[in-house]
């Protein structure tokens, strides 16, 4: 029986995405906007930490929001709701967005008869696996673990942890109720994963820290329209 021909399907498909992630950076730096993915778990907060990114920073930039879910548009009127610009992306099943499904999204948030966005975030579907395979053409990737979550995560989801340049640790309140939880051993896992990972312990319900991830968000935003 002759050797069946294999082929590195998953490779090339990558590598594809890849450059054209590249070509959207491009586009973006072009435009001058600032393209960050936002990625954790599901219930993590995501949502809550845009609207209070959102008050802190609309009076000096503009915003825009997508939305990434398998179904529903809870999330986008919930961001419509700051005034912020946003629409809502079904994935039509997929885990994940890619560059040109991210591209699609950009596209309609940006179109002809918008007005420029200084910064443009776009909230990933909840999902520790998945996203982190796939460059978005995003400027920067950012994730939350959630105080819940244990501070075990990084040890189990290394790629997430690897891939971002900020790590926000969200619920920060909660830490006297999950008290297995160890800042200082999260700190010492991500750091693990990802030595340049800057790490930002938030609370998105009181707004404890979101001074000092805004203005991480106010350094990268001036950084890429200087080409810095």
């Amino acid at each position: 029986m002759e050797d069946v021909r294999v082929l590195e399907i998953k490779q090339s498909v990558f590598a594809n995405n890849d450059a054209h992630a590249d070509e959207l950076r491009d586009r973006l730096r072009a435009q001058g906007t600032f393209l960050l993915n936002l990625m954790s778990s599901p219930g993590s907060g995501k949502t809550t930490t845009l609207t209070r990114t959102i008050e802190a920073l609309r009076d000096e930039m503009s915003l825009a929001v997508m939305e990434a879910d398998i179904d529903s548009d809870v999330d986008a009127k919930t961001i419509a709701q700051t005034g912020a610009r946003a629409i809502q992306l079904h994935t039509g099943g997929m885990c994940h967005l890619d560059a040109y499904m991210t591209e699609q999204g950009l596209d309609a948030l940006l179109d002809e008869d918008a007005d420029h966005v200084d910064l443009a975030i776009l909230e990933n579907v909840g999902n520790l696996v998945c996203p982190a395979e796939f460059d978005t053409g995003a400027c920067a990737n950012a994730m939350i673990l959630s105080v819940p979550e244990g501070d075990d995560k990084p040890l189990k989801y290394p790629l997430m942890f690897s891939i971002c340049d900020v790590v926000l640790i969200n619920k920060i309140d909660a830490l006297p109720i999950f008290d297995t939880f160890s800042m200082e051993r999260a700190r010492e896992n991500i750091l693990m994963r990802n030595p340049n990972a800057t790490i930002i312990p938030i609370c998105a319900k009181t707004g404890e820290g979101i001074d000092q991830w805004a203005q991480w968000l106010r350094d990268r935003v001036a950084a890429w329209k200087t080409g810095a």
